[in-house]
């Protein structure tokens, strides 16, 4: 199940609440703003209507009766409202209009002569009347200078959000960024824990909401702790208590069997011999795997283990009646520094070896490399391997085709130890640089893809 990022979430969740309230912010005042405009222009009408009333009022009396609508020019007395902004119109109770400023139509307007605000989507129109209500002054405002001016007003509202917003992303970005910073360092002293660092964590700079996270995490690493010694010390004291009587038995089968005269009593005590080093052999790897599994590999710092494999190499020569078939082969003055246990490399190599001489020819070599890039390879001959069969070996307790004495456990305990020192373990059949051989290489570094 894939996690998700709690900072991504907090940047974006703050980021959206911000600017919904941004955004709500100025579309009320967008709202706020346009009633207080029409109040504005309203205002307007009705001071234009206010002056112009006396100005046409005295200039009708002073003209002459006639039929055709009077229009007046800008540069006219009563010509004093704005060219395109503000219209008028003067009509008798007939609704004929009589005069009508420069720029307005001759048509009467569409409102009634009805004193009071009339609105359509072109005026909103102001009447006003003199004279007992036998003149009417109608005053228009063009409605497109009000959206106009609505739209204006809302474009500075709205256009410094459009800009702060992005601002606002990284300015939440940023402060969330620091305040999960100590989430960050308890999760990353947290992951590189394992069971070859489980030393307390110590982090001094954390709130105090995740101390007690830290504290049951350091209680937990101090109970593993625990655990993984009672475990390790178990493991030793067994294979102690289990080496002994097993070799007292042995030694006394050997002595019986010296002891009888040929015949079938020998015989079975040869018998009991065989089974003895079996399971002497099968209780030595049941231990190894149980020091495998309890986490012996890594360690804290790093040793040469080049020295390492010289003493397994050489305890291998002598443990075998035919030395002459293991060759070492290690650059002079090479070096092999890594953090890892020097026992269980040992256990490691010395799995390897042994595998290489049971199971392959016994009239070929048994090649142990040490390249310089730090990779070891250990090659024995053999009939080439199949993909499948090699997948089969590997798996614990698995033999593959082969009549050889053994648990099926060297290849598992290897891999598991090696894994756990961060390095990896590839079987490779043919051999490098062969037609035939089997060859098992140890890669230090970066684990490579498995084949």
């Amino acid at each position: 199940m894939t996690g998700y990022s709690m900072t991504r979430r907090l940047v974006i969740w703050l980021t959206v609440a911000i600017s919904c309230f941004w955004f709500v912010a100025a579309g009320l005042g967008v709202i706020v703003m346009r009633d207080e405009f029409g109040e504005i222009f309203d205002s307007a009408l009705q001071q234009t209507a206010e002056r112009l009333m006396p100005l046409v009022v005295d200039d009708l009396f002073q003209r002459p009766e006639t039929d055709t609508p009077l229009s007046l020019q800008p540069n006219n007395a009563v010509a004093v409202a704005p060219e395109d902004e503000l219209i008028y119109q003067v009509r008798d109770a007939n609704g004929r209009v009589i005069l009508h400023s420069h720029d307005s139509t001759k048509e009467p307007f569409k409102a009634p002569l009805v004193p009071g605000f009339w609105q359509d989507e072109e005026h909103r129109i102001l009447t006003t009347s003199a004279v007992s209500n036998t003149i009417f002054l109608q005053v228009a405002d063009n409605m497109a200078h009000r959206r106009e001016a609505s739209l204006e007003g809302a474009g500075a509202l709205l256009l410094p959000i459009l800009i702060l917003v992005p601002g606002s992303i990284l300015l939440v970005w940023l402060i969330v960024r620091r305040l999960v910073a100590p989430v960050s360092e308890l999760r990353n002293a947290i992951a590189g824990k394992d069971s070859g660092n489980m030393a307390d964590i110590e982090l001094t700079a954390l709130p105090q909401e995740l101390q007690p996270i830290m504290a049951s995490v350091n209680l937990l690493l101090a109970r593993l702790r625990a655990a993984l010694s009672a475990e390790r010390e178990f493991t030793a004291n067994s294979a102690h208590e289990l080496r002994t009587p097993l070799a007292g038995a042995l030694a006394q089968t050997q002595l019986l069997i010296g002891e009888l005269a040929p015949g079938p009593g020998q015989e079975r005590a040869r018998q009991v011999e065989t089974s003895l080093v079996k399971l002497t052999r099968l209780t030595e790897k049941l231990l190894q795997l149980a020091r495998a599994e309890a986490g012996i590999g890594a360690t804290d710092s790093d040793v040469d283990l080049v020295p390492v494999m010289d003493l397994v190499v050489l305890d291998a020569k002598r443990s075998t009646p035919n030395p002459e078939r293991i060759r070492y082969h290690r650059p002079p003055g090479s070096t092999l520094m890594w953090a890892a246990s020097e026992d269980a490399f040992a256990i490691v190599i010395r799995n390897l070896i042994e595998n290489a001489m049971i199971h392959g020819m016994p009239d070929q070599p048994v090649d142990i490399h040490v390249e310089t890039g730090g990779n070891i390879r250990i090659t024995n001959g053999a009939h080439p391997f199949s993909q499948t069969e090699i997948a089969d070996i590997r798996q614990r307790f698995g033999r593959g085709k082969t009549a050889a004495p053994g648990s099926g456990l060297g290849l598992s305990i290897a891999e598991r130890l090696l894994t756990q020192m961060g390095a990896s373990l590839t079987l490779h059949s043919p051999a490098t640089g062969r037609e035939d051989g089997f060859e098992a290489r140890i890669h230090f570094g970066q684990l490579p893809p498995r084949k």
